[in-house]
């Protein structure tokens, strides 16, 4: 295994392994910092716009322009862009509004109410809620591994901005289980478990796509990966940081996300 193809692991590993992170504030935090986290989420949203917009759409045109020609290059990067984004919509119209990972959760839940209750329901909820997470990390999982082989900078940054907006999802995870059994290893298995469907889907990228990574093949690739991110981007991050906002801080953080990237581009 090259060391590009095992950077790219790493990268969707770490990403995936954030939801752990979230389950632990969950446990040894007292109350959620919701400036920090609607500064994070806007943070991360800057980041995945900026970056599908202004780089990753215009390599996957590049690509299919030089393969396909102007015209035929064109549309489809288009199509595939759309296409990525209705493979999200999807999958978020197939998920239990109960358990939709989009319903943010603060530490707080945790000691809802005060008391721990053996509720089946409860538990169903949180262990759907992983299941959603999962189905919502594996596109992010194939998108990091073929971001990352491409450009590992650009990967990392993928990486880190979708491990931020993975916090949330895993206090998300974590709050329903733990309330419905006060078993805090039960709960952080099953967040920790909901991350590990990025890797997996870096996994199945390395074994089912990457054998026919033609240029068409990346071109394709890369604009669905952009629209991935910006539906994500609109339909998740943003929506989440604005319930947190406090005097536009979210703003703030996309803002900073856009400015941090568009400066590591014209470095790197």
């Amino acid at each position: 295994m090259s060391y590009d193809v095992l950077l790219a692991f790493l990268f969707t590993l770490f990403a995936g392994l954030a939801t752990g992170i979230g389950s632990l504030l969950a446990f040894f935090t007292k109350t959620t910092n919701t400036k920090f986290l609607s500064f994070a989420l806007g943070f991360s949203a800057g980041v995945m716009i900026y970056v599908s917009m202004v780089d990753i759409f215009f390599k996957a045109q590049d690509s299919l322009v030089q393969e396909l020609g102007k015209d035929g290059g064109r549309w489809l990067t288009v199509s595939s862009f759309f296409a990525g984004m209705l493979l999200i919509a999807l999958i978020d119209r197939f998920v239990p509004k109960g358990s939709n990972p989009h319903e943010i959760k603060k530490v707080e839940d945790m000691k809802a109410n005060g008391a721990i209750t053996n509720n089946p329901e409860l538990l169903k909820m949180g262990v759907f809620t992983a299941l959603a997470i999962g189905i919502h990390n594996f596109p992010e999982g194939i998108a990091t591994f073929v971001s990352a082989i491409q450009d590992p900078a650009l990967g990392l940054a993928i990486a880190v901005a979708i491990a931020i907006h993975n916090i949330p999802e895993g206090i998300a995870v974590s709050v329903p289980i733990y309330f419905a059994t006060g078993d805090k290893k039960k709960a952080f298995k099953f967040s920790f478990l909901s991350g590990l469907a990025e890797p997996i889907g870096a996994l199945v990228a390395f074994l089912i796509l990457m054998p026919y990574l033609s240029d068409i093949m990346f071109g394709v690739i890369f604009a669905a990966v952009a629209g991935i991110m910006v539906f994500i981007s609109l339909d998740e991050l943003l929506p989440a940081a604005k319930k947190f906002d406090e005097a536009h801080v979210s703003i703030y953080g996309v803002i900073s996300g856009m400015a941090l990237m568009a400066l590591s581009l014209l470095l790197l």
